[in-house]
């Protein structure tokens, strides 16, 4: 019986996939488990496994074609199988990635319905680069509407798709966003388009040249980054630690296990500890609902060419140390050369950025939708401190963590942060 290759839903929200590179070919003999094509997401392309033995055939879906979920591709038949051809598979243009959802109820914030019950706007004629209606989109229409009243305008108003924050920029700086060349999705209008002023003469459109070099990962990366930053009310906590005990750890641990265990890998062990004393942080802010995490996975911000990738860790309090660095070269490794599986960007509740490597003291990170906070941290550096009531010299660290505050609250933040804090600057109480 012929087994149907579809493109797979690799995260919550993702609508489409686009194929990069089938790794067989029409009646190519494939095994089950074998890596069959490259697809690439919002966040990373990866490699897809045959879901059967057989031979590959009636493929539908070209290299470069983005294709809905869900949506057959391809069929694995067995050998001397007669499969029944399958129609060509629904290409869509690039930036149908960012499109609002298909059917189903219109996502939309609740201030933003009120407005639209306020002043009678059907939510489902106002669209967004993001999928999700906020207050300004919402304003934006009633405005747009009042302007086409005035002109005599009957028809339909269609909006220049924006991000909100774009459209607040837009309205406090007196832009017209239609005259805007947005470097979004589908040429949404992002913050960093709208200019300082109001532009005097439209320029000849032509080419960006940085647009060009620009893949589809990095800028799916600034979209949800642009998203989360405006929806999500972040706030920071700031501690200092002293890791003179840490370093210690770390060359006893490299002695003992033999591995290549990183400050990274450490870190990752604590914070699940961590995690597991204050398991709310461990939580997701998904349709107006906090949903916990019942699993321990983290996430570790890696930086690659084509922009940003956070492969997990997952089950990361039941791991040894040697387990942890294995776990973290092979998927920070494999996140480099892009051979990432599906299940190596699912499911991630909490995500580490680790930036003291580059010399870097301090930052503050953005979180990573949907989940409810990610911890930054800065480099190792000798610092005066006070140590038993003198001045003294002593290795510390900066570790910011930045917080979503329809998800965690200030008080349950810190308590994290603080129990982190007391396990980095003793590490021995992980046996305690």
């Amino acid at each position: 019986m012929a087994t149907n290759v579809i493109m797979p839903a690799l995260e919550m929200a993702q609508e489409t996939g686009k194929v990069v590179h089938w790794l067989k070919r029409p009646g190519d003999a494939v095994q089950k488990g074998e890596p069959l094509v490259e697809i690439e997401t919002d966040k990373v392309t990866v490699e897809i496994e045959a879901p059967a033995s057989g031979v590959l055939r009636d493929v539908s879906a070209h290299e470069g074609d983005v294709v809905p979920v869900g949506q057959t591709i391809a069929l694995i038949l067995a050998p001397g199988e007669v499969g029944v051809a399958v129609a060509p598979a629904t290409v869509l243009p690039a930036a149908s990635t960012a499109a609002a959802p298909s059917g189903g109820a219109v996502k939309a914030s609740p201030l933003a319905r009120r407005i639209a019950e306020q002043h009678g706007v059907d939510l489902g004629r106002v669209k967004t680069a993001s999928g999700r209606i906020e207050k300004a989109d919402v304003l934006a229409y009633v405005e747009g509407q009042k302007a086409s009243s005035s002109s005599g305008n009957g028809g339909a108003v269609r909006l220049a798709p924006a991000s909100p924050k774009a459209r607040r920029l837009a309205t406090e700086r007196g832009v017209d966003l239609g005259a805007v060349r947005g470097s979004g999705p589908g040429g949404a209008v992002l913050a960093m388009d709208v200019p300082t002023a109001r532009p005097a003469v439209a320029a000849p459109s032509t080419p960006r040249e940085a647009a060009a070099g620009v893949g589809t990962v990095w800028r799916i990366m600034a979209e949800r980054m642009t998203t989360s930053w405006t929806t999500a009310p972040h706030f920071y906590l700031v501690r200092e630690v002293n890791v003179s005990r840490l370093v210690a750890w770390l060359a006893r641990a490299r002695k003992q296990t033999g591995a290549h265990i990183t400050y990274t890998d450490l870190l990752v062990k604590l914070v699940a500890a961590a995690i597991s004393q204050h398991p709310r942080v461990n939580a997701s802010w998904r349709d107006g609902a906090i949903v916990q995490n019942s699993d321990i996975n983290i996430g570790l911000a890696v930086a690659i060419d084509d922009g940003l990738v956070v492969p997990v860790v997952h089950r990361a309090d039941t791991l040894g140390l040697a387990q942890l660095a294995a776990r973290r070269e092979d998927i920070v490794s494999r996140a480099q050369a892009g051979k990432l599986r599906p299940a190596d960007i699912q499911g991630g509740g909490f995500t580490i950025s680790n930036l003291g490597m580059y010399g870097v003291d301090a930052f503050n990170a953005i979180v990573n939708p949907p989940q409810a906070a990610i911890l930054a941290v800065g480099r190792i550096a000798d610092r005066v401190v006070a140590l038993d009531g003198r001045p003294a010299v002593q290795p510390t660290m900066v570790l910011t963590l930045s917080c979503d505050h329809r998800a965690l609250d200030g008080a349950r933040g810190a308590q994290f942060l603080g129990a982190l804090a007391e396990l980095v600057e003793e590490p021995l109480a992980l046996l305690i």
